[in-house]
């Protein structure tokens, strides 16, 4: 019963307590403090690459995994990339990540664990770009013979393109455009990738000329100096050039990954520049020794060719020979000509005798007879002819007729009297405007007319004087004949005769008008003037 009035409440302690971040900072401080610097060996676990830049990846062996970080910036000093798979050695500090509870090494640099890491991480890789057809044959395109630009992808400062220029100014200069890279660290690989996809990327017809021919060349060195040529990057930008090109890296047993992918391998640089030109003086010997083979075939054509004339030629008969039997046949043929003639009116003159023998008016009467009769047949047959087809012409008529319906009748003839209107209202009105237009014209001609009358001329104050016979009397000279003057108003005689209205004027006198008189050569007395 004791045991049921126990004190059931925790016993009370003198332990301090922490909170989780005093903990975990503790903890923190602790594991860097100890391992502030160290050098990992291991085995390069998961990889991931966020879009951040940054790299996470795990360091293993047989017994543990280590959580491994890489901040963007210490990513771009790598020189070697960590792959899954990989031995290296991983440099950093070690440290925790409070918010995750767990211990991590922030690796500042990466090294492959020895040349046979390297090789391993490249033998790998091949595989897998061989996989994707990057390293075909069938890729590969043929090298242009003589390239009018070629484009080298290499250090500007290095001993390299030295001899690159220095072996095409030997062969056969070319107009060489250099892009400038680093050939070594980490920058390489980029850059690199970034020159090769720069000429492709020139137009063919721009300012700056486009390569025939891209060489990719760098000197000897280890394993690690070479890397760059082994990256992904490099070895796709080499098998998507359109432009043909040398890999020239390293030395004759150096041997990496843009050596399969491109078109043409060259031991060394020396030997790109001699795989991209022809040697100059070789091509001028091979064109003197082939021109001068072509003069001596053409020579030596030509004299065969004259041999075999002149021979042919004496095989030949003479012209005169050749003409002989030609000449006799023309003879010949001309001789049966004539007599065929001859023979062939004589026979026609015989036929038309014997016909002409045998023509009588009898036989003549006889066909006329035989034609009269059969010319009367064909008459009695027509007339029943022509009945029949009437009659057939006549029934068909009926038919259609018959089909033709008074309503349809009569809407064509309402159709046709609409149109027959429209187009008499049509001609009316044409023909009344052309009546104005023809009016209106008259008018205007009458107006003329009267506007240019001598009527009008007389209203203004002007007469006309006329003689005798009615003739206009339009000089002083011819004032003996005076008979009478003519006003707008009326007539009025010289000589004391009266006004009459006014007459239409006098028909012009078909007599011709009498000879004017010289003054004072009549035997009248002489008139003055009325005015």
């Amino acid at each position: 019963m004791s045991d049921l009035f126990e004190d059931d409440s925790p016993k009370t302690s003198n332990a301090p307590e922490f909170s989780v971040s005093e903990l975990s900072g503790a903890v923190k401080a602790m594991i860097e403090g100890e391992f502030g610097y160290v050098r990992v060996r291991a085995e390069v676990g998961r990889v991931s690459r966020p879009r951040s830049g940054h790299l996470y990846f795990d360091l293993k062996d047989e017994k543990a995994v280590i959580n491994a970080v890489s901040w963007k910036g210490q990513v771009a000093r790598m020189e070697v990339q960590p792959e899954e798979g990989m031995e290296v050695i991983a440099t950093g500090r070690m440290t925790t990540f409070p918010g995750g509870s767990r211990y991590q090494i922030i690796v500042d640099n990466v090294e492959p664990a020895g040349a046979g890491a390297l090789m391993a991480m490249l033998e790998k890789r091949k595989k897998a770009l061989a996989a994707e057809g990057l390293f075909d044959a069938s890729r590969k395109k043929p090298l242009p013979w003589l390239p009018e630009v070629i484009g080298v992808v290499t250090s500007p400062s290095g001993a390299v393109i030295r001899d690159i220029l220095h072996r095409l100014s030997d062969r056969f200069p070319r107009h060489v455009l250099i892009w400038p890279v680093a050939v070594q660290g980490q920058k390489s690989a980029a850059e690199v990738a970034a020159g090769i996809r720069g000429f492709n990327a020139l137009p063919a017809d721009g300012a700056i000329p486009r390569p025939d021919l891209i060489i990719v060349a760098r000197g000897g060195g280890s394993v690690e100096d070479l890397w760059g040529f082994n990256e992904e990057i490099v070895v796709r930008a080499a098998a998507d050039s359109a432009i043909p090109l040398i890999s020239a890296v390293g030395h004759e047993t150096d041997t990496t990954l843009i050596d399969f992918a491109s078109d043409k391998r060259a031991p060394t640089p020396t030997a790109a520049a001699e795989l991209a030109v022809p040697v100059r003086r070789e091509l001028w010997v091979t064109i003197q020794e082939l021109r001068a083979r072509i003069e001596r075939a053409l020579t030596g054509g030509v004299e065969l060719r004259r041999q075999r004339l002149r021979d042919l030629g004496r095989a030949l008969p003479q012209k005169d020979r050749l003409l002989d039997g030609p000449r006799q046949r023309v003879d010949q043929i001309d001789l049966r000509l004539t007599q065929a003639l001859i023979n062939g009116v004589r026979n026609r003159r015989l036929a038309l005798s014997e016909a002409a023998t045998v023509l009588r008016p009898s036989i003549l009467q006889g066909r006329i007879t035989a034609h009269k009769d059969r010319l009367s047949t064909l008459s009695l047959r027509l007339a029943p002819a022509l009945a029949r087809g009437a009659g057939q012409h006549r029934r068909d008529l009926d038919r259609l007729s018959a089909r033709l319906s008074p309503m349809t009748v009569s809407r064509t003839t309402v159709q046709a009297r609409r149109d027959f209107t429209q187009l008499s209202d049509r001609f009316a009105r044409a023909a009344q405007g052309q009546t104005h237009r023809w009016r209106a014209a008259l008018d205007q001609r009458a107006g003329m007319l009267s506007a240019l009358s001598y009527q009008e001329t007389l209203k203004r104050g002007y007469a006309v004087v006329r003689d005798a016979e009615g003739g206009v009397v339009t000089s002083s000279k011819d004032a003996a004949r005076m008979h009478e003057v003519q006003f707008s108003d009326g007539r009025v005689q010289i000589g004391g005769g009266v006004a009459s209205k006014p007459a239409k004027p006098p028909a012009k006198h078909a007599t011709k008008p009498k000879a004017k008189k010289e003054p004072g050569s009549g035997s009248g007395p002489a008139q003055g003037s009325l005015f």
